[in-house]
């Protein structure tokens, strides 16, 4: 819905500075005063005429809603000739530009004033605007509102809403019934932003907490009302409703990052590994702040064949596009394994999902993907630009398996082939697969990195210490982001399987 644009009005040469204020003792000078001030003479005129008639009945206004600012003398900030009665002893040359805008919501503007003048924190008089029914409120209603003063009082029906095809009345319907806070509640729905004061008789303080509890920032008596009281009323809900709606803020992006979170879990992988007597253990960072879920991904799962099948891959990029793209990935991947595919067909299909769903052409993902034999002595090895895993076994170093066939990384080349390699693994081993995050952090304070042969080192020393499985994963992690000095940058995934004797 567009923001409604207020009237113009036009601002009096005393109120906007062009010339000097008006003296009750004498009226202005035409020599002295500069074009354009008949505006002000005309103001001194009525104050003079309602000095000398009080009981003159004033003159009904033209346009019902008006805008003034308080603390000023009669007819100084009207919009079309609709004064309020003069205020003694203050002067007009008091007008300054104000810091709070008030939209009054009254049956009769024009009739006894029930808002006295008010002034700001700073002693700067409080805009006041005034309508009558809650069609001009909506007009009225625009961003440098800062609070709503409505009488409960207001005998207006409120409007209906408004169809799709325009065909809405600004008056019609009646005020939901029987419900006497109805014209409160349309104001909260016309205004969800703004700081709400209700204005009741001290007769009915019941109704008064009832609108409070509908939604209005407080209440007020309208027979007891003084320039101070109200004025500390409207900055206090102002500042009021701008806490709740910080307060309700936070709670939203405290339940939106709860269900990130568990949508998070939920798209971590859960191995498949039932009937498999291979250990399985993972680790998984990622790099972005708050984050549980990176470009990086991974999986296992058990085909009825008895195969065990591992993947681990690298979406590059950190941020959630790159995160979501890699769940895609993954159950792609998981998807194809169970539909029995494997090797350069797996993949080949994999780089098609990759080029219908990445946001950039540029985008391109490394994979490493392995096949154990049902007797857990072999394995088959693709890889697609990714580093080659790590192979332990009991009485010999640790080290990584050939990647002299590595094909390219999927996205970067149409048509590519990714060869698979043999592996023999033996009757007991260790098999590591990670992402590029475990060795490409900084070593120390400088701007070397660890690189693959630092971390063949460093799971050497640790398998010697006699740390297996969990244990050592949590240990060459650690490690890792002790010689970095800290958090890792980019995301880490690593995962182990072990096959014991």
């Amino acid at each position: 819905m567009p923001v409604p644009v207020p009237r113009q009005r036009a601002i009096p040469a005393v109120e906007c500075g062009q010339a000097p204020a008006a003296s009750p003792d004498s009226g202005p000078s035409k020599e002295q005063d500069p074009p354009g001030t008949h505006q002000a003479e005309n103001a001194a005129t009525r104050r003079e005429n309602t000095r000398e008639n009080p009981t003159e009945k004033r003159e009904k206004p033209t346009d019902t809603s008006t805008e003034t600012s308080t603390g000023t003398s009669a007819g100084t900030s009207t919009s079309a000739g609709t004064d309020r009665a003069p205020t003694p002893g203050v002067r007009a040359e008091s007008a300054a530009p104000t810091n709070l805008t008030v939209l009054l919501i009254e049956d009769d503007p024009a009739g006894s004033p029930i808002v006295p003048d008010l002034l700001d924190q700073s002693g700067k008089p409080i805009r006041v605007r005034t309508a009558r029914n809650l069609t001009e409120a909506g007009r009225l209603l625009t961003d440098d509102v800062h609070c709503i003063l409505l009488d409960l009082a207001l005998s207006a029906p409120a409007p209906a809403r408004t169809n799709t095809d325009g065909g809405g009345s600004g008056n019609g319907g009646d005020a939901e019934g029987d419900d006497e806070l109805a014209v409160l509640r349309h104001v909260l729905e016309l205004a969800p932003r703004h700081a709400v004061l209700a204005l009741t008789s001290s007769s009915d303080a019941e109704r008064g907490a009832e609108a409070v509890a509908v939604g209005a920032q407080d209440y007020l008596f309208r027979d007891e009302l003084d320039g101070r009281l109200l004025s500390r009323a409207i900055r206090y809900a102002v500042e009021r409703k701008r806490s709740d709606s910080a307060e309700r803020r936070l709670a939203e992006g405290r339940l939106r990052a709860q269900e990130n979170r568990r949508l998070e879990r939920g798209l971590l992988p859960t191995p498949l590994l039932a009937g498999s007597p291979l250990r399985f253990a993972a680790r998984y960072r990622p790099g972005r702040s708050r984050a549980l879920l990176g470009g990086d991904f991974y999986d296992v799962v058990r085909t009825p064949d008895g195969t065990v099948h591992a993947m681990i891959g690298d979406v590059c990029g950190h941020g959630p596009d790159e995160a979501a793209l890699g769940v895609e990935l993954r159950i792609a991947w998981r998807a194809l394994t169970l539909a029995g595919l494997c090797g350069d067909e797996l993949l080949g299909t994999l780089q098609q999902v990759l080029e219908h769903e990445r946001s950039d052409d540029e985008i391109f993902a490394t994979l490493c993907a392995v096949d154990i034999s049902p007797d857990g002595r072999r394995a088959g090895l693709c890889l697609a630009g990714h580093p080659s895993p790590l192979l332990s076994r009991p009485g010999t170093p640790a080290r990584l398996l050939p990647y002299d066939n590595n094909g390219p990384a999927l996205g970067l080349l149409p048509g590519a082939r990714w060869p698979r390699m043999q592996v023999e693994l033996g009757a007991e081993w260790s098999l590591m697969l990670y992402t590029d995050g475990l060795i490409e952090g900084h070593v120390g304070g400088g701007r070397e990195r660890l690189g693959q042969d630092g971390m063949v080192e460093l799971v050497r020393r640790q398998r010697a210490e006699g740390l297996t499985g969990e244990e050592l994963l949590r240990a060459t992690v650690n490690e890792v982001r002790e010689l970095n000095g800290g958090e890792l940058a980019d995301d880490l995934a690593v995962v182990l399987l072990d096959r014991t004797a």
